[in-house]
């Protein structure tokens, strides 16, 4: 297969089959829908079924709403039937996303895609077999001039 047409946001970890997201700045239907496409296109080119991690932890404001949410979630129900299970770890800090976050999980209950929310990342690394590692940002937070963490 040639190179994968990967975003600064993601990482794909071929030898513990695990595709990471860590959105930054703003998380909006514009930014989902890139990673939602790549998603799809390394489903269709990868042999084997691969596990995600979305740490939405570095994000700074969410555009999103619930019928948003509910099309893009039918849309990975309908585009992940009937392949292997996968599971879905996502890192939900604030409390807005966590809620479009719980929604996703309800839609795709009873599909091949398990997804857990997660408020700390240990929980997801462990619940993924995972090393913490692998599940951290690949971009240091940042911190600002008076001291704080952006």
């Amino acid at each position: 297969m040639s190179q994968m047409p990967l975003m600064p946001e993601v990482e794909f970890h071929r030898d513990i089959r695990l595709f990471v997201y860590t959105p930054r700045g703003l998380l909006n239907e514009k930014s989902v829908n890139k990673v939602v496409s790549l998603l799809g296109y390394l489903e269709r080119k990868l042999k084997e079924p691969f596990n995600r991690f979305s740490d939405t932890s570095e994000t700074d404001g969410v555009e999103l709403n619930f019928r948003y949410v509910i099309r893009i979630s039918l849309h990975r129900v309908l585009s992940y039937k009937n392949r292997p299970p996968v599971k879905s770890a996502i890192l939900a800090t604030d409390s807005t996303i966590a809620q479009y976050c719980r929604l996703h999980a309800v839609i795709t209950k009873d599909s091949p895609i398990n997804v857990r929310i997660f408020r700390e990342r240990e929980g997801a690394a462990r619940w993924l077999d995972a090393p913490i590692e692998r599940v951290r940002p690949k971009f240091p937070v940042q911190e600002s001039a008076n001291g704080k963490d952006e």
